[in-house]
């Protein structure tokens, strides 16, 4: 890596996905709508190319649920870091609120350094802070060049 991650770069493409299997999946259904809606003007409707759009949106909505799943298995992971990292670094009373945090959450915290992460953990349980509003609020940032 270049340069040190932060708020501002920490988001990452993962190109076979956004620039191939994306757009593929999109301009598919766009011509095979067209060949179908073009097959009803000419009255001459197939049901080949309804079928064929069936399939191509399934194969759609197929690529994005298996990246979904794909991410919401990294933030199950995640999840499980963090709960080891937090009972390692928090005292009592804080430690028995682990449990209180959600799954976005730990996403969020995983960018906290170990030095700020008990007072980060106390004000997103006290204001119930988001991932984008914990991660705004990091100022010492620990990298995870792991997530795609």
């Amino acid at each position: 890596m270049d340069k040190p991650q932060n708020l501002a770069n920490h988001g990452r493409l993962d190109p076979p996905f956004h620039f191939l299997m994306v757009p593929v999946a999109a301009i598919t259904v766009l011509v095979v709508g067209y060949y179908l809606v073009h097959s009803l003007w000419v009255q001459s409707f197939h049901w080949l190319g309804a079928w064929l759009l069936v399939i191509t949106i399934a194969a759609m909505v197929a690529t994005f649920k298996i990246r979904l799943y794909a991410l919401r298995v990294q933030d199950r992971v995640i999840r499980l870091e963090e709960r080891f990292r937090l009972t390692s670094l928090l005292q009592e009373p804080l430690r028995s609120r682990i449990g209180e945090l959600t799954d976005a959450q730990f996403v969020g915290l995983r960018f906290a350094s170990d030095a700020e992460l008990p007072a980060l953990v106390q004000r997103t349980l006290d204001e119930k802070l988001g991932t984008a509003d914990i991660k705004k609020a990091v100022t010492n940032w620990r990298p995870d060049h792991s997530r795609i």
